[in-house]
């Protein structure tokens, strides 16, 4: 077949087939188009899913006569004002998105330039263009695309249902909302109430309350502020505490100058600053934004421009890592807030007001001071629980009041520490927080000289499926850096000599079970020190205080002050609270007192 030159009407339906992939690919360049055009509001309106209709109005700068006809030519741009590609400032710049839009769909583009006493339009039709004519408009911009992909139905058919086209549209403004909180946008559509990020200041303060308007207020209670700088780089922005992840990646905000992007070395760099907190099946929410020299950074990767590649990768991402570690190691020490409205929602849903219909308010005596211990007895008699709900009193010492989690006060079900603080209460699951202290001393004991390992007096075998037994002796080097010392015992079988120190009395047989069955979690592909990480989260697991264990006051009060020094001690090393503070004013709204 010999050599041709493509149409200019081929060459416009490919080049939109890598810049227009649904309609929320329209929305997100017509508005990152206002938004380079100094636009102060930008509304949005869909209809039939963005199939029928797109419109994108902004009070923008708006454009000339000569100006609009060049803006729907391939290749022409206002946004870079010389031929440096390595100098973009702007969101857009490729010159590429509206007359791929108009190849495959009806555009109409309505526009006036600040000052002038006159509006101007045109309309690109299936790639065909007319000519300017007079239009009608305030100043700013209006684009208006109609019957997307009518020119391509093919293309049609890989779109999905209007809700979820809807839905990708909103996430697509969503991240440029988060870019620019001092900018308002409105977004309309069929089925669904109107969307508003009302304008807010242009500096940090601004930034959190549009990240609360967006993503949500919960995560500006349950999260941290990260703030970093190196060599030129800087990052801000606020990372979500552990106990507040998601089930997927999804509200994970990521910006580099202003541009939002879903990059793989930004997304593995929060990955790998979240590895010691989060369950493998678990994501953190994160908003951060990232400011460096556009000469350190190229954004002409991707059509879309959603991947951008550095200069230097390894910078980016030590910084990334270190900041974020920096913010929640001290910040993770805080668990998920509990609020005070979804209690009272939760109590008066469950009828909270009511007494339990066993239970006989005649027979429950009023008690003199001084019976406290005839009391409990008379209450042991009158209740039956299914548990052992009574607590351990303990005396409040009045200086462990001030410290962040209080004086240990009483175990209920033997599982949970109850302690008091000045202006409220803690509630502390044991087995969770002693967990997270015992990985944090074995990665300390790791860094120094390897784990101190106690010689077993009787080694344990385990027995095991062959192909897990024979995988865990392939890696008995790096269980022995952690202190587990195994050796092959026969088919399908290993014997454990020595165990780490820090576990006491655990169950090594069920650790060497709990190891084989995630050995998949640390595969050859993980770094070691990864790979060593996931068997230490695994043995402190087995090596912690176990539910059902009581305690005494003097236990429980080390236990809270371990926690207090201890970094990341808000959550177990499956992501989960390890305890959960009640405010008193959290609690008197309970009771309807507030």
């Amino acid at each position: 077949m010999p050599v041709r030159q493509l149409s200019e009407s081929v060459i416009n339906r490919i080049a939109a087939g890598e810049v227009v992939e649904r309609p929320a690919s329209v929305v997100k360049e017509l508005v990152e188009n206002a938004l380079d055009a100094g636009a102060r509001r930008i509304e949005v309106v869909l209809s039939g899913g963005g199939r029928r209709l797109i419109c994108v109005t902004d009070d923008g700068s708006g454009m000339s006569r000569e100006d609009l006809t060049l803006a729907v030519e391939r290749h022409a741009t206002s946004k870079l004002p010389g031929d440096d590609l390595h100098a973009v400032s702007t969101l857009g710049f490729r010159g590429e998105a509206l007359p791929s839009i108009g190849a495959v769909a009806k555009l109409s583009i309505a526009t006036r330039l600040a000052g002038s006493p006159n509006a101007v339009e045109i309309v690109v039709d299936g790639g065909k263009k007319q000519a300017v004519k007079p239009g009608a408009l305030g100043e700013g911009t209006r684009i208006e695309v109609q019957d997307l992909f009518y020119a391509t139905p093919a293309r049609l058919k890989f779109l999905k249902s209007d809700r979820a086209e809807v839905a990708a549209a909103v996430e697509a403004l969503r991240r440029l909302a988060l870019a620019r909180s001092d900018v308002t946008f409105v977004l309309a559509a069929e089925d669904r109430p109107p969307i508003t990020y009302a304008a807010q200041k242009n500096d940090a303060e601004g930034r959190l309350a549009r990240i609360a308007d967006v993503i949500g207020a919960d995560l500006r209670e349950n999260a941290v502020p990260v703030e970093g700088e190196r060599e030129g780089i800087s990052i801000s922005g606020i990372a979500g505490l552990p106990t507040f992840s998601r089930a997927n990646s999804l509200a994970q905000y990521l910006f580099v100058n202003g541009r939002p992007v879903r990059d793989k070395v930004l997304l593995g760099a929060v990955r790998a600053a979240y590895a010691d907190l989060l369950y493998g099946d678990r994501h953190p929410v994160v908003a951060l934004f990232l400011t460096l020299d556009p000469r350190e950074v190229d954004v002409n990767v991707h059509p879309a421009k959603t991947e951008v590649r550095f200069r230097d990768a390894g910078l980016v991402r030590a910084l990334l890592v270190r900041s974020l570690q920096e913010a929640l190691g001290t910040g993770a020490r805080r668990s998920a807030t509990t609020g005070a409205a979804r209690l009272v929602a939760f109590a008066r849903r469950h009828g909270a007001s009511r007494p339990p219909a066993n239970w006989r308010g005649s027979a429950a005596p009023a008690f003199a001071p001084g019976f406290e211990e005839d009391a409990q007895e008379v209450i042991s008699a009158l209740t039956d629980p299914s548990a052992d709900a009574r607590a351990n009193f303990a005396p409040a010492s009045p200086e462990l009041l001030d410290k962040p989690l209080g004086a240990a006060r009483a175990q209920l079900h033997e599982t949970y520490i109850v302690a008091q603080t000045r202006n409220g209460l803690v509630i502390v699951d044991q087995h969770a927080a002693h967990e997270r202290l015992v990985y944090e001393r074995l990665k300390a004991a790791m860094e120094r000289d390897g784990a101190a390992r106690q010689i077993l007096l009787v080694p344990t075998v385990v027995e095991l499926d062959p192909a897990d037994a024979a995988a865990l002796v392939e890696r008995a080097n790096e269980l022995a850096r952690m202190g587990l010392v195994i050796e092959p015992f026969g088919q399908g079988a290993v014997l454990v000599r020595e165990a780490p120190a820090l576990l006491g009395d655990a169950d090594i047989a069920g650790l060497v079970h709990d190891l084989a069955e995630h050995m998949a979690e640390w595969d050859a592909p993980l770094p070691l020190e990864r790979r060593l990480l996931a068997v230490a989260s695994s043995m402190s697991c087995h090596g912690s205080v176990r539910a059902g264990r009581r305690l005494k006051p003097e236990e429980m009060n080390a236990l809270l002050r371990e926690m207090e020094a201890t970094d990341y001690a808000g959550q177990c090393n499956h992501g989960r609270p390890t305890y959960i503070e009640l405010k008193l004013f959290d609690i008197e709204k309970l009771f309807g007192r507030r």
